[in-house]
């Protein structure tokens, strides 16, 4: 048997999943690949990267890349993020247009909409939140009949999917729609990987997430974690040293917090999710230092691992 005749009928390709800070994201891509691959917060614009989950079953792989929260920013970190959010549309087989149905339709999703309705590629407009009980389904399918000009039933490659990505509602209908959408050929990933995150800047992520969680609203968008050093010591040990970087000396004392409560605390919550990740015994030290406009600042940022 040849390879093609090996690979007819299996199905691999991309989907980019697209949409405004906070709308559910990050929770639907960890739901759809079974296991955390992405920083999940309560806080807005928590996912930096483009982050690529894989999903495989018998029919085929389908690969995904959660984005960073659709917004406009005014620093070189806000214009990287909506810069890889925006920019992996074109070379996706299918897009997920996320939105919050539990939010009314604002000006700035109208914006978004009127961004992406002549992309190429088929789009998946899921109505995430159904769950909850105030829903704007509605208001949703009328914004895109605006920005389209006819009825929704009437808009070519565009496909309604009501979902719940906390509860996990409708995944399979989502995928079997992808499927419809993505192309012949071989997978591009083993079977047995679900991210292809760099395992630097996932380590970064988990140490974020525990401070975003800890710290809620205090320190928001001025935290950036990046990995000074990372080194296995023995065969079962690994040694991390993260660097912590905030805006201000106030927000210094805060992530240190009153006799270093709160770093401990994260740093102890981080470490039992690392030595899951890693499948080890981590010794994590956690430094704090203070960089005035570091989210301006062009070389740290693609230190911690953005693109020019």
């Amino acid at each position: 048997m040849t390879d093609g005749e090996k690979n007819r009928g299996t199905r691999c390709g991309t989907v980019s999943i697209i949409g405004m800070p906070n709308v559910g994201k990050s929770t639907l891509l960890n739901k759809i690949v079974g296991e955390k691959v992405t920083i999940v917060s309560r806080i807005p614009q928590t996912t930096r990267h483009q982050v690529r989950g894989i999903y495989n079953d018998d029919r085929g792989q389908i690969i995904f890349i959660d984005t960073p929260g659709l917004h406009l920013g005014r620093d070189k970190l806000d214009k990287l993020m909506h810069q890889s959010a925006s920019g992996t549309v074109a070379d996706v087989d299918c897009v997920i247009y996320l939105v919050d149905t539990s939010r009314e339709v604002k000006e700035a999703e109208e914006n978004i909409a009127r961004a992406f309705k002549d992309v190429k590629v088929p789009i998946i407009l899921g109505l995430n939140k159904v769950d909850l009980r105030k829903r704007n389904v509605a208001g949703y399918i009328a914004l895109w009949e605006k920005v389209k000009g006819k009825p929704i039933h009437e808009i070519k490659d565009l496909t309604l999917v009501s979902l719940s990505g906390q509860k996990g509602t409708n995944i399979g209908a989502l995928i079997d729609v992808l499927f419809e959408h993505m192309p012949e050929g071989p997978a591009l990933y083993p079977a047995d990987i679900i991210s292809d995150m760099p395992q630097r800047l996932a380590v970064a992520d988990i140490i974020r997430e525990k401070l975003f969680n800890i710290l809620k609203q205090e320190v928001p968008h001025a935290l950036g974690v990046v990995i000074e050093d990372m080194r296995r010591v023995r065969k079962k040990t690994m040694n991390v040293k993260a660097l912590i970087f905030v805006e201000r000396d106030t927000q210094k004392q805060i992530v240190i917090g009153k006799n270093g409560a709160v770093l401990k605390e994260a740093g102890t919550l981080a470490r039992k999710e690392l030595e899951d990740l890693l499948g080890m015994k981590v010794f994590l030290e956690c430094y704090v230092k203070t960089k005035k406009r570091w989210r301006d600042d062009l070389s740290l940022l693609q230190e911690f691992g953005y693109d020019n």
